[in-house]
């Protein structure tokens, strides 16, 4: 289960609803603790460097991987997963999304329609790689 607190979770809405008609895209840093509960402590903004369609992807390069691998271990946390907005698309998981994941990772997608911030859900790649399994998110005090 993901778990993040509610200014978390508007931090996302509010990225998302600044990089729109645009897939906006970042990491989530935290803790696994008991009961594979990942508790999200920081949410950290990263450029979409895709040059093209980006209204439908994403791009983290290598080495903004390297940079929030080492934010993550200078504050003694994990990239737990990422997060990413769909523009007038559903919070599903795409092909292309399943095609370039990795396993162990939570991925957190916000629908976006019409400008507007809409339902958000969170995913993990099965180890064998075909496909996601929706992962419990939770709202910490909600």
């Amino acid at each position: 289960m993901l778990s993040l607190s509610p200014e978390q979770a508007q931090a996302i809405r509010l990225h998302a609803k600044q990089e729109y008609p645009h897939e906006c895209c970042g990491a989530l840093l935290g803790q696994v603790m008991g009961n594979d509960v990942r508790w999200v402590e920081e949410v950290v903004p990263v450029t979409n460097e895709q040059e093209e369609n980006r209204e439908r992807r994403f791009l983290i390069t290598p080495e903004q991987m390297m940079a929030l691998e080492r934010r993550a271990r200078e504050k003694g946390l994990k990239v737990l997963g990422f997060y990413h907005s769909h523009p007038d698309h559903p919070a599903r998981p795409s092909e292309y999304d399943r095609e370039q994941a990795l396993p162990w990772y939570s991925y957190l997608i916000l629908s976006v329609q019409k400008g507007k911030p809409a339902e958000m859900h969170c995913w993990r790649l099965l180890d064998d790689r075909s496909d996601f399994e929706r992962e419990q998110m939770q709202i910490r005090g909600m």
